[in-house]
């Protein structure tokens, strides 16, 4: 057990089974050899057998095989690791994203900035194991996802989850699931298999989560070729390290704190790579139980969490493109914004082999839109400047937006960048970098929602911490609500024709989308 998990803590919340701390750790019965998350339905343990890991591959690496009957593998992961900034936290979203599979550990330690043996020494230290053993559990987690939700062969699963021998997969899953791979698939009723080319699967989520909103929130800012919005479903292309691949995301059909996926990927190995990054652009790992108690503390805030329990902020999957999406909406409207980009996705974005509905184009990488002819896009010369100078300090490391950026360092590299200022940088680490403590500095609709609070911006810009993020998109809800609920139908058909109002009064003006949302306020340095 780590020095950070209170063993005592950990115990009470296995003995009450308190779902809210599954992904937080993982419970270690010595008797039994297996380990569980904290909710699983089995009888409690006695204290003296039991240890507590914080991660999975810590529990396997000390002898335990995972639980059969609650899967702990299929818990939503550790808020820690989006809240905190150190290198620990840094290395396991980028061994999530698929680091390790790419760049071995020697481009995990060099991307943020140690050598091999200081990293392996900061994990093993924190956390009991060392990279290798964290991806590993993650392979078997893809293994395990593919092996259940497709008719593969077992080599196919083997080489796509990331093993690098059949010997290997077999061993790994014998040692973690206490099964061969062929008794994993024999145990599952196959009906979470998609249709052919696709994967169905089921993203859990701390409750409550209110899917139908995050993918509301989503569908209102979709660029058309990019992303697709049909009031249920939103679709996007993902742009992965192997090719291009497409998502569809629907609230879980029996209206648990959960998502359904189906993805159609270029490359199997990209799985886990994309289900972490459907993970945070979802914010799915969030613990509302934490955000709500402290904003909910707050006498101003309180009405909207106790009206909205659980919300979270809904986050892009590729933080490049997130920058680039809020310098495109700079000074002009959402469906403005939604134009642009969509120009500038036709222009130099990556087709795909075959549209998938309306979805037709990948987002421009960097290095692509560094080198793009954007002069028929529509936007100004400043603009059109600033998105090559961002591009081009993408595509050459000078600004680093990966899930290990240094979050602090990616604020000052963005705003050495001509034409992007505090608010933009700010945007970027908020939806672009999932970071849950961030205030956007000057933005219209948070003036709005704060003066009805009766507050102000400066004062706001240091209230709520360390969830500032939340805090934002509930003062945005109370701006704009139609961003987040669905317009109520009307409850009668009108039989009469409606008459006009008389002359005197003047019809209601709907409050327009500000711009302050996608980006939500003029950024002066970009004049």
């Amino acid at each position: 057990m780590t020095e950070a998990l209170d063993a005592e803590r950990c115990y009470r919340a296995v003995a009450s089974r308190d779902a809210r701390f599954d992904g937080w750790f993982f419970t270690a019965v010595a008797t039994t050899g297996i380990y569980c998350r904290p909710s699983c339905p089995a009888r409690t343990p006695l204290p003296r057998n039991v240890a507590f890991f914080s991660t999975a591959a810590a529990a396997q690496g000390a002898g335990y095989r995972a639980c059969r009957r609650c899967r702990p593998d299929a818990v939503p992961g550790s808020p820690a690791w989006d809240v905190r900034a150190d290198v620990v936290a840094r290395a396991m979203r980028l061994i999530a994203d698929g680091e390790v599979e790419r760049a071995g550990v020697p481009g995990l330690a060099a991307r943020l900035g140690y050598s091999e043996r200081q990293l392996h020494r900061l994990l093993v230290g924190e956390l009991g194991v060392g990279p290798l053993a964290l991806a590993r559990a993650q392979r078997a987690q893809t293994a395990r996802l593919l092996i259940e939700t497709t008719d593969l062969p077992m080599s196919d699963v083997a080489f796509a989850a990331g093993f690098s021998s059949i010997r290997q997969f077999n061993d790994t899953l014998r040692e973690v699931f206490a099964t061969t791979p062929t008794g994993l698939r024999g145990s599952t009723t196959g009906s979470g298999r998609g249709a052919p080319g696709w994967l169905a699967l089921r993203l859990a989520a701390r409750a409550p989560y209110d899917a139908a909103e995050v993918l509301r929130f989503l569908g209102a800012h979709a660029v058309p070729g990019l992303e697709e919005w049909d009031g249920t479903t939103f679709s996007r292309v993902l742009d992965l390290p192997h090719g291009p691949a497409v998502v569809q995301l629907s609230p879980a059909a029996d209206g648990g704190a959960a998502v359904s996926a189906r993805l159609r990927l270029a490359e199997l190995r990209d799985l886990g790579t994309a289900v972490s990054r459907c993970r945070r652009m979802l914010d799915l790992d969030a613990d509302p139980a934490a955000v709500d108690e402290t904003l909910g503390a707050d006498p101003a805030l309180c009405p909207l969490v106790t009206g909205a329990p659980g919300r979270r902020v809904p986050a892009s999957p590729d933080a490049d493109e997130l920058a680039v999406r809020a310098v495109l909406g700079q000074q002009v409207s959402v469906a403005g914004a939604r134009t642009l980009t969509a120009r500038v996705v036709t222009a130099a974005g990556t087709p795909l082999p075959e549209p998938v509905g309306t979805l037709t184009h990948a987002f421009p990488r960097p290095a692509a839109l560094a080198d793009a002819d954007l002069t028929a896009v529509g936007l100004t010369g400043s603009r059109r400047r600033t998105v090559h100078a961002l591009a081009a300090a993408l595509a050459d490391g000078t600004v680093a937006l990966d899930p290990g950026a240094d979050r602090e360092e990616a604020g000052r590299a963005l705003l050495a960048v001509p034409g992007i200022g505090p608010w933009t940088a700010a945007l970027v680490g908020l939806r672009g970098l999932a970071d849950p403590d961030v205030w956007l500095p000057g933005d219209l609709a948070l003036r709005r929602s704060l003066a009805a609070l009766g507050s102000s911006d400066a004062e706001a810009a240091t209230r709520w911490r360390p969830w500032r993020s939340y805090a934002v998109m509930h003062l945005w809800a109370l701006a704009v609500p139609s961003l987040f609920t669905r317009p109520p139908a009307p409850t009668t058909r009108p039989t009469t024709p409606t008459t006009r109002p008389p002359a005197t009064t003047r019809p209601t003006t709907p409050v327009p989308l500000p711009s302050a949302i996608e980006p939500a306020v003029l950024d002066r340095s970009a004049s």
